[in-house]
């Protein structure tokens, strides 16, 4: 005969499958807390809180910003890292947190691949090469060829060591066979007041922040980083049509839940991002913000952030770069 625990034990066994069927069913029963790992006001932060409103009005689900910065994104990634896996906590997470950080830190306190079920990439965000007007370039080629004429000579500027504009420097000098210095500076503003001002030559920037310092005429656009002309300047060449094939250095957004999350949950949270991502009013946003709308299923962007991770592994040891 069976003692009691092993009837309950049974009992439960038999139990839970229909009691996950329910709990899919009713999910969410309450808000999603969304980490974003910066400040408010940032890209990715708008893009959060863009979606928020478009989430309750397709999917009639709540999704709450939780903004934690701090140390490079790895302050809200491991906290969503270690977060219940029960669907209530999502992650925002960026190539930084995801792709550079865990070639970047010998130690992070996260897993970006282990510890992290990925729900779909939101967007990826090309950046522009541009100039100080007093540099005599005006395309990839002369750049290089300048670069080359005066090795160790020419800076350029980011919003930080680790940061995704410095790889770009760092994978044009790896390209072309240049030594351009890097400089880093403390956010993106700085960066480009600094650009501006002729304290340095050069910048990897998003087209949002920098398109208007162009047209003003207080610097010149060289270049597109993505790996095709990009919808939003499509005029504008891009550095893999300059002479470097292959050559692409873009920021990306995607959502993730901790790892263990229940693949109904992970279903669920894919159709609805992908409803919002996929409108044409919201594609049309993105796309003003400098970003291209780049929705798809949990496996793909599984694939993609471990092709990411193996990408910059060898950029980022080569470079010799350090966390801030």
């Amino acid at each position: 005969m069976f003692n009691r625990s092993a009837t309950a034990a049974l009992a439960l066994a038999v139990l839970s499958p229909a009691a996950v069927t329910v709990h899919a069913q009713s999910y969410p029963a309450k808000p999603i807390r969304c980490i974003v790992p910066f400040p408010p006001g940032g890209g990715t932060d708008l893009v959060a809180r863009a979606i928020a409103p478009k989430l309750m009005e397709t999917g009639g689900i709540q999704l709450i910003v939780d903004n934690r910065p701090g140390g490079g994104t790895v302050v809200g990634a491991e906290l969503a890292a270690h977060a219940a896996p029960d669907g209530y906590t999502i992650f925002m997470g960026t190539n930084t947190s995801h792709a550079i950080n865990p070639n970047l830190y010998p130690k992070l306190s996260y897993d970006a691949v282990r510890d992290f079920q990925p729900i779909t990439k939101i967007a990826s965000i090309p950046y522009i090469l541009v100039v100080h007007p007093s540099l005599p370039v005006r395309t990839v080629k002369d750049l290089v060829a300048l670069a080359k004429a005066r090795p160790g000579q020419l800076n350029f500027a980011s919003s930080g060591n680790g940061t995704p504009g410095q790889l770009a420097g760092v994978m044009l000098n790896e390209a072309a066979g240049i030594e351009m210095v890097h400089i880093p500076y403390k956010g993106s503003a700085p960066a480009l007041t600094a650009l501006v001002s002729g304290e340095t030559q050069l910048i990897f920037s998003s087209l949002t922040s920098t398109l208007p310092l162009v047209k003003s005429g207080r610097l010149r656009a060289i270049a597109m980083t993505s790996a095709k002309r990009s919808p939003i300047n499509p005029a504008m060449p891009t550095i893999a049509e300059s002479g470097y094939p292959g050559f692409e250095a873009i920021t990306w957004y995607g959502l993730f839940l901790p790892a263990g999350a229940a693949p109904a949950i992970v279903a669920r949270l894919n159709t609805e991002f992908v409803k919002v991502l996929s409108a044409s009013d919201f594609k049309a946003w993105l796309m003003d913000q400098g970003a291209d709308a780049a929705p798809g299923t949990p496996d793909e962007f599984s694939a993609f952030v471990k092709s990411e991770i193996a990408r910059y592994a060898p950029l980022v040891r080569k470079s010799g770069m350090r966390p801030d």
